[in-house]
């Protein structure tokens, strides 16, 4: 297979001078052939290389792989009407560009040599992506540290972790993993010591990507191919990260070697890259693992997707709880920055239930603390925190990244916030460096039941449904996806954005007007309303053409009720598929 790189031979060699084109954003090289500034229009003359250009080198629209504060695309083709976006040349342009992003925010030196980890999750083009991203690092004149099958919150805590064994800190990070999406797709998350990147920085790197990318060259592949291997390492990261958290449930058992001896847990890895938890995890810590399932990795996830807001998903880890008859059962997404679980009736911890147990505990640690949420969590589960628990329930906006980022701004204001969580199970605790890890939130989980049993309480998972007993939970509750169709006449020219806050406007002034419906005194995001004894949330997706639905109620017949008075807003707007709505409120 055919590798690229720049037409600037970026190696080792030329590291003082890539040093010094990332620093001055190329403001006096503008016409160097490997440009790593973001700026646009500038002038480039033809390398005096002997190589030739590519001809066959796909355009490709760069700022179309962001997702948030993610990059997704397409890995491998097999999928009508979806097209490889993620190519290993695209990936290898993506690389250099985070390299170039690194040195610069970092301000580094010439004789620093900087370190990027890379791990990736099981998916069948993980292998094939971490090359094309090593090549890029590496071509970069950075080292790379390979950790091959990891989790995300692992890449996270290799900027942390100090061990010269292990290569540790590393300066940046980076996850290949496209989270719960289908087999085919493919992505990619960064970091470095302060976190995970976010949406400016990965436009950023994208705008980058793009520069490098135009100037690819053909490159003899020995000498490229040699020098790769000599700047790669390979450890074992994941032993040093699994073992921080057996140590942290021992700690909170009061130092017992195994304090879930007695314990059976069975974990539900989706065949994505969280088996690890059950042999390296609970078992060091004695408890009883049989029954687990799906742990080996295998990029086509067959038996279901490994996602805890999936029914099927949640439904297979209940029947491995009670077919096993353990005390409790874990599940993990594929790259386990996410999380849920199952108590030993069956019963399921995740999404309201999941925040409102998180938030029993971390309160217990930090009375009073203000709970950081995305948009959709329940009026129960404000009044679970705030009345039962005696916190304070920030409901923000839809998107982890947006609900940590609000926790830490709350901090910064001298508000306490100790926990921001989302239904989707993705939650990070400030004593954990703000990190979405799902293997964390399960060892706080597991804290609980180890220092329960050392102080004498059984009771098995009964120690953790004890800690919801009172939330109230709705009697009915759905989501639907309302499309806006971008080539309809109605949307005049305009994006699916202007048309879609067009349509939320609407709505708002209809609800003011309605003496039966209340909008939420503070919101943060869409058009919040309560009546009907429920409450409905109508907002834009962060990255789609969609207004998603919400609607919670004590009844069908309540939910229909409200799902009415937003039929009778949208009506108007053409553009609109309220075909979901309205089959839901004929329905009844």
């Amino acid at each position: 297979m055919t590798h690229f790189s720049s037409s600037f031979t970026y190696s080792s060699k030329n590291f003082s001078l890539f040093l010094r084109l990332v620093s001055s954003r190329l403001s006096q090289n503008r016409s160097s052939s490997f440009s790593l500034s973001k700026g646009k229009n500038k002038k480039r003359k033809e390398s005096a290389s002997s190589t030739t250009a590519v001809p066959a080198l796909d355009k490709v629209d760069f700022l179309k792989l962001q997702n948030g504060s993610d990059i997704r695309g397409v890995a491998i083709g097999g999928v009508e009407g979806e097209p490889v976006s993620l190519t290993e040349p695209v990936t290898e342009a993506i690389a250099a560009a985070f390299a170039a992003w690194l040195l610069e925010k970092k301000k580094a030196d010439a004789p620093k040599r900087f370190k990027i980890s890379i791990g990736h999750d099981s998916r069948v083009s993980a292998q094939m992506l971490q090359d094309a991203v090593s090549r890029g690092i590496t071509g970069a004149g950075l080292d790379v540290v390979q950790y091959g099958l990891a989790s995300t919150p692992a890449m996270f805590n290799s900027t942390l972790t100090e061990g010269d064994a292990f290569f540790c800190p590393v300066d940046g990070a980076i996850m290949i993993t496209a989270s719960h999406l289908p087999y085919n797709r493919n992505g990619l998350k960064f970091f470095t010591n302060a976190g995970g990147l976010g949406k400016p920085d990965i436009k950023d790197i994208l705008e980058r990507a793009a520069d490098i990318y135009k100037q690819f060259m053909v490159e003899g592949l020995t000498n490229l191919e040699k020098q790769t291997s000599t700047s790669i390492k390979r450890v074992d990261y994941m032993s040093v990260y699994t073992s921080d958290l057996v140590k942290a449930v021992r700690r909170a058992a009061g130092d017992i070697e195994k304090p879930l001896e007695g314990f059976h847990i069975v974990v539900d890895a989706g065949n994505g890259a969280g088996g690890f938890f059950a042999a390296k995890v609970l078992e060091p810590l004695g408890a009883k693992t049989s029954g687990s399932q799906f742990l080996e990795p295998d990029g086509m996830f067959p038996n279901h997707i490994p996602n805890p807001e999936d029914k099927t998903a949640m439904k297979a880890i209940i029947q491995a709880v009670l077919d096993n008859k353990a005390d409790l059962g874990i599940i993990f997404d594929t790259d386990v920055d996410r999380s849920a679980a199952v108590d030993s009736t069956g019963h399921e911890l995740n999404r309201n239930r999941l925040i409102a147990l998180m938030s029993a505990i971390v309160l217990e640690e930090h009375p009073g603390t203000t709970i950081v949420t995305d948009s959709v969590t329940s009026d129960g589960l404000t009044t679970f925190i705030e009345k039962k628990l005696g916190g304070k329930h920030h409901r923000f906006k839809r998107g982890y990244k947006n609900v940590i980022d609000e926790a830490i701004r709350l901090n910064s204001i001298g508000e306490e916030s100790h926990l921001a969580i989302e239904t989707s199970g993705h939650g990070a605790l400030k004593e954990n460096h703000w990190l979405d890890d799902g293997a964390y939130l399960m060892v706080k989980l597991l804290n609980k039941l180890a220092s329960a049993r050392a102080a004498g309480r059984g009771g098995g998972s009964k120690v953790l449904t004890d800690l919801v007993d009172g939330l109230e939970e709705p009697g009915f509750a759905v989501e639907l996806r309302l499309k806006i169709d971008q080539n309809h006449s109605d949307l005049k020219g305009g994006s699916f954005r202007d048309y879609g806050e067009a349509v939320l406007k609407h709505l708002e002034n209809r609800v003011d007007s309605d003496p039966k419906l209340q909008k939420a005194p503070v919101n943060y995001e869409g058009v919040r309303v309560s009546g009907s004894g429920g409450w409905f949330l109508l907002r834009l997706s962060l990255h789609d053409p969609v207004l998603p639905l919400n609607i919670e109620a004590p009844s069908r017949e309540d939910a229909v009720k409200l799902g009415l008075a937003v039929a009778a807003a949208t009506k108007e707007f053409p553009a609109l598929d309220t075909s979901a709505l309205d089959k839901f409120v004929q329905a009844f």
